[in-house]
């Protein structure tokens, strides 16, 4: 299930009030000379925000004082904030660093992870991991020839494997998030081009949320692809800052009314 860029969708009733608040984005690119527009962005957070994700690329080029502006902005939120890292989150390799620092300001970092907890006594789950590359249809890379190719697809598994058993840990939450960076689907990566498709995400991402539905996937990193997406009758959101053009876009949840686990949650987009 899609909805439009425009405010849309169906929002069913909800039991316990209203539904779940959530702020997302990616590829924020935190910095020094950033410090103004990213704490200004959070400053700004809309009233009655329930929960702030955010997609990757947290950092310009991963330096632990770059992460440090994003951390000064959180700092005091009186609302849950998750997190993945992104490529240039790794790029000089302190990914560890970056979750100290981020650690410090309340900020939980998920890699090949998931977290749940509850917002107004609904029970949340979200399942957060970078993703890698790997392809799509048509531009595929392989699990064959020289042992980097091959290593870089067995990365691409762990990842898979990590998605599947977080999908698992969170079945029994009323509200089912997958955070990535990389995408899962080409359907949010039309107008980059395809030739770089490879790098962009992998279709093997899709198979664990294909299998365990969850309610909404959200990733960043293709600046040139489109906002909304699918994999089967999962909606997925490519927030980056440069496709949704605002610091935050926000999504409504309904939790699951009794006897209807087997279809996602109604989300409302704004």
């Amino acid at each position: 299930m899609a909805c439009n860029r425009a405010e849309s969708g169906i929002l069913r009733h909800v039991q316990n009030g209203r539904p779940i608040r959530i702020a997302a984005a990616g590829d924020i690119h935190a910095s020094e000379p950033e410090r103004g527009r990213v704490a200004g962005a959070f400053a700004g957070l809309q009233a009655g925000t329930d929960l702030v994700l955010l997609a990757g690329d947290l950092t310009t080029c991963g330096d632990p004082e770059e992460v440090a502006v994003l951390a000064d902005a959180c700092r005091g939120l009186d609302v849950p904030v998750f997190a993945v890292l992104g490529n240039h989150d790794w790029h000089l390799d302190r990914a560890g660093e970056l979750g100290d620092v981020l650690g410090g300001a309340g900020v939980q970092l998920l890699e090949r992870s998931a977290a749940r907890f509850d917002v107004r006594g609904v029970p949340v789950g979200v399942v957060g991991l970078k993703g890698f590359v790997g392809g799509f249809p048509d531009y595929v890379l392989p699990d064959f020839g020289e042992p980097l190719l091959r290593q870089v697809y067995a990365e691409t598994t762990k990842d898979v494997e990590a998605l599947e058993r977080g999908l698992r840990e969170i079945e029994g939450c009323d509200v089912r998030i997958v955070l990535l960076h990389y995408s899962p689907t080409t359907t949010t990566l039309e107008g980059e081009p395809r030739g770089i498709w490879p790098f962009l995400g992998s279709h093997r991402l899709a198979g664990p949320i294909a299998d365990h539905t969850p309610d909404i996937v959200l990733h960043g990193h293709a600046h040139a692809g489109t906002f909304d997406g699918f994999v089967g009758r999962v909606p997925v959101y490519n927030v980056a800052l440069a496709v949704t053009g605002r610091d935050f876009w926000y999504f409504e949840l309904a939790r699951r009314e009794p006897k209807q686990t087997d279809r996602p949650a109604e989300v409302r987009v704004e």
